[in-house]
């Protein structure tokens, strides 16, 4: 009997949140639907989006993503929503309630890393449960690696025979 090879779409990331990483500690983070009118998929999948101030917060037992730009479709009509509005996120009740007790702690946070489409065709948002950091924990994450950076740099160097 033949081997079957199934060959699986790489997922196309549309937005993502670098800013994101450099700003908080990251502590968890999973992937959720997201709701979208026709004109928004059809922005997305032509990479017209943008997470930099994103967050998100539960409100009446629902998930919200709030402040994420997703500009109007060139082609639509009446029908393109406002690019800032909030949207709903797809999540189920448990996970909703456990994310809920979590950013009760102080200084936690609901934060998009990224927005990508999933077997081409569904949309889906990368969130994070976050703790912000303070300016000497980001002063310390660039000297962690600027030094990582030149132990690679000494690494290759070495390699290749060169002297310092």
């Amino acid at each position: 009997m033949p081997l079957e090879v199934r060959i699986v779409p790489e997922d196309k990331t549309v937005a993502q949140n670098r800013k994101a990483r450099h700003e908080y500690f990251i502590i968890d983070s999973f992937e959720t639907g997201i709701v979208l009118s026709g004109t928004e998929i059809k922005s997305i999948r032509e990479g017209r989006a943008n997470l930099k101030d994103g967050f998100a917060s539960v409100e009446g037992g629902e998930l919200w993503l709030h402040n994420v730009h997703i500009s109007p479709y060139e082609k639509g009509t009446i029908y393109n929503k406002d690019p800032l509005r909030p949207r709903k996120l797809l999540v189920h009740k448990t996970e909703i309630r456990r994310l809920l007790e979590k950013t009760r702690e102080k200084g936690f946070t609901l934060v998009p890393l990224k927005i990508y489409l999933k077997e081409g065709k569904r949309a889906k948002v990368e969130l994070a449960v976050a703790k912000g950091k303070q300016l000497h924990d980001k002063r310390d994450s660039a000297a962690e690696r600027d030094a990582a950076r030149e132990i690679e740099r000494a690494v290759r160097r070495k390699g290749r025979g060169e002297d310092y």
